[in-house]
């Protein structure tokens, strides 16, 4: 890296990041103002610049929300004060994945299912496609609980 810093483009180049994200987490106040070019006005992103940017590009990467960002952010600034909060900060989001991993895993064994329903059809193998049918009920009652109220 240059002494003046890195470009927007190539501070993306780097990160790995469109240049519109760049500009968004600047504008949102994620990053803070990034120092510009005296002559041309343009962004120049320092080493520190590209590794929270590194660091960002991370969490967005696990799924984690702008506001999720923040509060990790915040609790680095904290060091270790803030460990716990950064745990939980984790710990929730790996619940949520995992929530999202077993949905989605019961959406793949629903489409199994139709492969195999429609396969027995095809097949002319009406009791198959009768079995396959009594095996999807409780894959459908899974994804499409009924409202308790």
């Amino acid at each position: 890296m240059d002494e003046d810093g890195l470009t927007i483009a190539e501070a993306a180049a780097r990160s790995g990041l469109p240049e519109s994200t760049l500009r968004y987490w600047e504008r949102i106040g994620l990053v803070g103002r990034i120092a510009r070019d005296e002559s041309s006005g343009h962004r120049r992103y320092s080493r520190d610049d590209v590794a929270l940017l590194d660091t960002l590009g991370n969490l967005r990467a696990v799924g984690l929300s702008v506001a999720d960002m923040r509060a990790y952010l915040a609790g680095a600034r904290q060091g270790d004060d803030a460990a716990g909060e950064q745990r939980g900060l984790f710990e929730g989001h790996a619940r949520h994945l995992a929530d999202e991993v077993a949905a989605l895993e019961l959406r793949r064994r629903y489409l199994e299912l139709k492969v195999r329903y429609w396969s027995a059809r095809e097949a002319g193998d009406l009791d198959k496609a009768a079995a396959v049918a009594d095996e999807l009920g409780p894959i459908i009652r899974r994804m499409n609980p009924k409202d308790p109220s």
